[in-house]
């Protein structure tokens, strides 16, 4: 079967160790034939790192990049804030989607997004890798088959220090995340895989209560958030970000699903080992590779513009995940419960 022909937009961080890789392991599926970036240097050396034309296939300005009709699909890897701009010039070309999350930057942008695929007869995948990852589909599985029971609550602690990365070779090195456009700054931008993760376990969110510890750092509003979540499924739980600090010990809290007949616990995504503990004093573990989920959105995406199966993150299914971030920090300002969904997540699915 012919490759999927793919123009990038941005050729940052999120390309180099994300996307990039991914399409390496997917070769006899993809071809990259146009880069795009705004700093030319940067796309010029992914260029000759790819045997690109450099007068023919490379671009500052990415509305020339999507007029190619040669392009069947674009990959967007830019600043939150531009993503919903980006993602309407391309579809208007007719370009199929691939857009990193989150979906846009404000709720009233992502629903102008949601339109785009309808409006102009595309297909569009939200990159979300935690609800592609093969850690979170296990859990996904073993709380739906009840391995340990009935899911009753979970606890989900997960730590970023952004300060310790601001100097390094790191994503919060970037310009626009340590000062950004956006509400939210780091929420929207990391805590959201963590959201979308428990989505992805669990479904649609009734309600949820939150708390804040303010803080004047550019890259997020509060240094820790903390949140109450009642899902449509009758889970309820507690989950924690601190963007502004470390857990030092080991293991980690991570995430700790309880059940009526037993716990299933993951430290974190890097581990490999999703642990189960029974009431009975069983224990078992299911091992996984972590950071498969970059591979597994481009494996699905490839498969849906092949038409043998659907994409599993839409722009419905993530705008749910954005919602959620801003239900936060709704509950967090006004200091009371905030509805999030209306319908299981599961029925948008």
């Amino acid at each position: 079967m012919a490759k999927i022909r793919v123009g990038v937009i941005g050729t940052g961080l999120a390309w180099e160790r994300l996307h990039y890789p991914a399409y390496q392991e997917l070769s006899d599926k993809y071809e990259i034939v146009a880069l795009c970036d705004v700093d030319k240097n940067k796309a010029e050396e992914w260029g000759n790192r790819l045997g690109l034309n450099p007068g023919r296939d490379i671009y500052t300005d990415c509305q020339l990049m999507i007029e190619r009709g040669d392009i069947q699909a674009v990959d967007i890897m830019v600043p939150i804030a531009k993503n919903h701009v980006v993602a309407e010039m391309v579809a208007r070309s007719g370009k199929n989607i691939i857009l990193e999350k989150p979906i846009s930057a404000t709720v009233e942008q992502a629903m102008d997004t949601l339109e785009l695929p309808r409006q102009y007869g595309i297909q569009m995948m939200i990159a979300e890798n935690y609800r592609y990852s093969d850690e979170f589909n296990i859990i996904r599985d073993l709380v739906r088959e009840q391995r340990v029971g009935n899911p009753v609550f979970f606890v989900y602690n997960s730590t970023s220090c952004f300060p310790c990365s601001m100097i390094k070779d790191t994503f919060s090195a970037t310009e626009w995340r340590q000062h950004p456009a956006y509400p939210g700054g780091d929420i929207l931008d990391a805590a959201i895989h963590d959201l979308a993760g428990l989505r992805h376990i669990f479904g649609g969110i009734r309600y949820l209560q939150a708390f804040g510890v303010p803080q004047k750092d550019d890259f997020s509003p509060y240094a820790v958030v903390t949140t109450n979540l009642y899902f449509m499924n009758g889970v309820v739980g507690h989950f924690s970000y601190y963007p502004s600090g470390q857990e030092v010990q080991r293991p980690l809290v991570g995430l700790r699903i309880f059940g009526t007949e037993g716990m299933i616990y993951l430290e974190d995504t890097q581990c490999g080992m999703v642990n189960i503990f029974y009431n009975d004093g069983g224990h078992e573990t299911v091992g996984f590779r972590p950071k498969r989920g970059y591979y597994n959105e481009l494996l699905n995406f490839y498969n849906a513009l092949t038409g043998t199966e659907p994409i599993a993150v839409t722009p419905e299914m993530e705008i749910g995940d954005l919602r959620t971030v801003y239900a936060i920090l709704q509950s967090i300002t006004e200091q009371d419960i905030v509805k999030v969904d209306k319908v299981s997540q599961y029925a948008l699915a």
